[in-house]
């Protein structure tokens, strides 16, 4: 059994030594104030306008980009405040809008999985949240705004009621019944989604129609980040993207005339933020700067301006997160900040301390699991794999649609790619990345291993250890138990704090940090995890077991226990690791058995294990095929179709 001494060597190395030491450098603004009354400003309430665009990095002129064409932007950020290092929460915009609207962690929440609801057919159960967490807007509408959201929500979860006066297409700050009452209006733009920029000739002739001859790009005239290849076709899709942006800049003009023929201009602060980077391979869903970096103006007339805040023209550096929005809202029109709210306010009054660091997560991407964190500051990126075992680019459907996905395919298959973009196609990852921004933009020199970088490294180390413990975490917990769990607790944020109480946290961050990558010695450690009273860390001792392959055959009497587990997913990581162990027909059993269960999320693990199986899964194939009749859950569909069409030689294609 690894000893107690053991998981404290464990927690120095990672520089997190218990109680919450250094939170206030690694959570900046999870706070527990007492609630405090009305916030006196010296100001009556703004309007407020957010303008925000999906799928778009800080490709804008005015963020010194000399490709860009981007005017009004420019003059908007000319009269405003342009933050250097705003980031999203996530590389994917259904958890970070979570995030957005509650000002709380998608990891926080469990809202962190893409498309939590599963997208079938018959669309299944979203996250619930407690009803203590309400979406901001609900605060701006009980002190008399008019909140307005044209029209994408995209939660994670079902807005609770009342958190908008309208959400529609319609919805518009004109329609407030009082032309004196002020407002919160939201308008969303989707044509820089990564879908817009694989739109055929005409479709992209149509969006950016607005265009002039000298707003078109020269796609060899681009420069092109060291990650991709540069052929014709990735040059074609790149000045695509940049020409999207400049049709976005032609949107937030028409928005913001609006504000100007109305004489609201100088009543109203205005917002422009994206959701998260391009979409585009290694950006979109990843936790680099080219997924997570976004651009955010915020422009805020004299009247509104409190000492130095929102002086035309400033360019300010302070580290900003997406979930700081929420608050900052909230404070700017002199509300409270409810005690649950993580973001920290960086406008209005009272502002505390600036953020050391912005953290990213990504968890399931659609239909295939990968649990990373990072932690940015002014200058370098951690990046903590918690499953290194799992390729870069595992093979996500709506991803690999993207023509750049498919040059990035074709040429690895041949040999032809640049170690800066080979690095990204590898079956396996580092467990930590260290990149230095001021020297590596790009961030493709991982610099973790250089003894050089080793305080920084354990710095960033333990900042982001110090954030998933005090956050509360859920990545670490498979999906079919989050479900299990909320049904348990009511919410899975309410089984996050049940976690606390119980003090289990540590022990399966601990766990799963070695089971991502273990060793013999670890072999008792994770033996001993198939016989916890939590199915969690039942799941990682299966995990790490499977990962130590032939090595582990000591602990094949005990894997044959769990896979008569009583929680279906650890019996599926007990297949996966029986797999591994050469107990094939033993394995296939159980997955087939569990792809026809009545559990949505189960039936997508297991899914997943046979088609990472190969050639081993054939007998599986009846199995697969009933599959893709999966009505709840979308993602089963895709997994069970790629896996035909690896072990049949086809080309099927699904929804």
């Amino acid at each position: 059994m690894t000893s107690a001494k053991t998981r404290r060597e464990f927690f120095k190395w990672m520089g997190w030594t218990g109680g919450c030491v250094g939170l206030a450098g690694c959570l900046d603004a999870d706070r527990e104030p007492a609630d405090p009354g009305p916030i006196e400003t010296p100001y009556p309430r703004p309007n407020i306008l957010w303008l925000s665009c999906e799928d778009t990095g800080p490709h804008l002129g005015c963020y010194g980009d000399p490709h860009a064409h981007t005017p009004t932007l420019d003059a908007l950020a000319a009269q405003g405040v342009l933050y250097q290092n705003a980031f999203a929460v996530t590389g994917v915009c259904a958890p970070t809008r979570s995030s957005i609207i509650t000002g709380l962690y998608p990891t926080t929440l469990g809202t962190h999985h893409m498309r939590a609801g599963g997208e079938g057919v018959d669309r299944s159960v979203m996250p619930k949240i407690p009803a203590r967490i309400r979406a901001f807007p609900e605060f701006l509408r009980h002190a008399g705004y008019y909140c307005t959201n044209n029209a994408k929500q995209d939660y994670n979860f079902r807005a609770p009621e009342g958190t908008w006066d309208e959400s529609s297409g319609r919805a518009h700050w004109k329609n407030r019944p009082n032309p004196n009452q002020p407002f919160f209006a939201v308008f969303n733009y989707t044509g820089t989604h990564e879908g817009s920029i694989r739109l055929d000739d005409a479709g992209h002739a149509e969006r950016t129609a607005r265009l002039t001859d000298d707003q078109r790009q020269d796609p060899d005239a681009l420069p092109l980040p060291p990650y991709w290849p540069d052929t014709p076709v990735v040059r074609k899709q790149w000045a695509k993207y940049y020409e999207l942006v400049t049709a976005m800049d032609y949107w937030v003009a028409d928005r913001l005339r609006e504000l100007d023929e109305a004489g609201l201009a100088e009543e109203t602060i205005v917002f422009f933020w994206a959701d998260h980077g391009p979409g585009l391979p290694r950006a979109k869903r990843w936790c680099y700067d080219s997924g997570t970096r976004i651009p955010l103006i915020v422009r805020i007339p004299a009247r509104f301006r409190l000492g130095t805040q929102g002086i035309g023209g400033t360019v300010e550096t302070e580290l900003i997160s997406s979930v700081d929005f929420a608050p900052t809202v909230l404070n700017l029109a002199g509300l409270p900040i409810p005690s649950t709210i993580q973001g920290r306010a960086f406008l209005g009054p009272n502002v505390p301390a600036k953020r050391r660091y912005v953290f990213q997560a990504r968890d399931r991407m659609d239909e295939r699991y990968d649990v990373i964190r990072a932690v940015r500051d002014t200058r370098y990126r951690y990046v903590r794999n918690y499953e290194p075992y799992k390729p870069y680019f595992q093979h996500v459907q709506t991803a690999e649609a993207d023509p750049v996905m498919a040059e990035l395919r074709r040429l690895h298959a041949a040999g032809q790619l640049a170690p800066e973009a080979e690095q990204f196609m590898a079956d396996t990852k580092p467990i930590e990345e260290l990149y230095d921004l001021a020297v590596d933009p790009h961030e493709v020199h991982n610099v973790a291993e250089d003894p050089r970088y080793a305080m920084i490294l354990q710095k960033m180390r333990a900042a982001h250890v110090g954030w998933m413990l005090a956050t509360r975490d859920l990545g670490l917990i498979p999906e079919p138990e989050l479900v299990a769990g909320e049904e348990r607790y009511g919410t899975r944020y309410d089984m996050g704090l049940a976690l606390d109480r119980e003090h289990r946290r540590r022990d399966l961050f601990y766990l799963a940090s070695i089971a991502g990558r273990p060793n013999l010695t670890h072999v008792s450690r994770l033996t001993d995890a198939l016989r916890h009273s939590d199915p969690a860390f039942r799941y990682w001792g299966a995990i790490g077991l499977g990962n130590l392959g032939t090595v582990a055959v000591p602990a094949l009497q005990f894997l044959t226990v769990a896979a008569q587990d009583a929680s279906p997913v650890v019996r599926v990581a007990a297949a996966r690791a029986l797999a591994k162990l050469g107990r094939t027909d033993e394995a296939l059993e159980i997955l087939t058995t569990e792809l026809r269960g009545p559990q949505e999320w189960v039936r997508l693990h297991a899914a997943i294990v046979l088609d990472e199986m190969g050639s081993d899964a054939r007998p599986a194939v009846d199995a697969l095929r009933h599959a893709l009749n999966d009505r709840d859950n979308k993602y089963v569909v895709r997994i069970a179709n790629h896996a035909l069409n690896t072990l049949l030689g086809t080309n099927h294609q699904v929804r």
